[in-house]
């Protein structure tokens, strides 16, 4: 059986960063912690920030690596990191850091379903107001699908 996408242990409910570069940090310590990346995928997380802004809008951010780092992908996968008090990214208040890392361009497909959930508001209302990393996980799920 294939791993998910998306493990309710990569979901952090109440992250810790304060910083749009604490957040990467974090964020992408889920995919290292995972199994699925290597520590230098994360380190090409901020040379992707540093040449464009991964905010997306509606409290999106989705940090990633850059093509150079794909070598250090073991499998795609998904991390989602909420905080409380939007954290500054560039200017724009960001209230979830969602680390992907996608093998063979799969985190084209994956990032497609991510950015369907958060182009709506009442989704992502949803996702705020969620209590626990359980209820988070559900309403996120279907990025597992195939």
């Amino acid at each position: 059986m294939t791993q998910s996408i998306l493990e309710p242990q990569n979901v952090v409910a109440a992250g810790t960063a304060t910083t749009r570069d604490d957040a990467i940090r974090e964020a992408g310590a889920l995919l290292v912690a995972a199994g699925a990346v290597k520590q230098e995928y994360v380190d090409s997380m901020f040379e992707r920030e540093n040449s464009v802004s991964t905010y997306m809008g509606n409290f999106l951010a989705i940090p990633h690596g850059t093509n150079d780092a794909k070598e250090s992908i073991v499998r795609s996968a998904l991390s989602l990191v909420r905080y409380a008090e939007p954290i500054d990214w560039d200017g724009q208040p960001v209230k979830f850091a969602v680390g992907i890392a996608g093998l063979n361009n799969e985190h084209l497909e994956i990032l497609s379903k991510i950015a369907v959930v958060f182009s709506d508001e009442d989704e992502v209302q949803k996702l705020i107001d969620a209590a626990t990393q359980e209820d988070i996980f559900a309403l996120l799920e279907e990025v597992n699908a195939e």
